[in-house]
């Protein structure tokens, strides 16, 4: 899927990939919902092929991820200065903030991860709407995105985020077959 250019592409792509993460799921024999991946990982780059071990993992990942740029957004709206990733994290060892958000989650029903990613999928998109083109598109819109556009955070919880997910659990789906 080509990367969203436009607020429109964005909230399209946003919402077909949610919509297929649902349909996914449903589509699932239900053993198979809540079981393990079965699919060899020994050759996957990427340290998250070993941290996630089934469909709720991932579902975690995703909100988590969007409360994340949620309470970044809103906190920056008000006023209060933060960064993106939380306090003791950098885009080198974030990792080790997604295993902790993994070890968080480990009692949480599948059930309860999809109620999580719903609702933050609602919240992010409502907010996603508050935005004009030109607030998510331009550059140096707002001083605490950094170099970035506001919707490079947006395209990477969202629509980028869901075709992650997608091909983790279509890899899944197939060796079920």
């Amino acid at each position: 899927m080509p990367r969203p250019k436009t607020k429109q592409e964005l909230i399209d792509a946003s919402n077909s990939s949610y919509q297929k993460i649902v349909a996914l799921i449903s589509e699932l024999p239900e053993d198979a919902r809540t079981g393990s991946f079965n699919f060899d990982t020994s050759k996957l780059k990427g340290a998250h092929w070993k941290r996630d071990h089934n469909i709720r993992d991932v579902l975690i990942h995703l909100y988590e991820w969007q409360r994340l740029l949620l309470d970044w957004v809103k906190n920056n709206q008000a006023g209060h200065e933060q960064e993106f990733l939380p306090e003791g994290y950098n885009w080198r060892n974030y990792g080790e903030m997604n295993q902790q958000y993994w070890e968080k989650h480990q009692a949480t029903a599948l059930e309860e991860a999809e109620k999580l990613l719903a609702k933050s999928h609602k919240q992010t998109m409502a907010l996603l709407e508050t935005f004009t083109e030109d607030q998510l598109f331009q550059k140096n819109v707002f001083p605490w995105t950094g170099t970035n556009a506001l919707g490079t955070y947006f395209i990477a919880n969202t629509s980028s985020h869901y075709e992650w997910a997608l091909k983790k659990m279509r890899k899944y789906q197939r060796s079920l077959k």
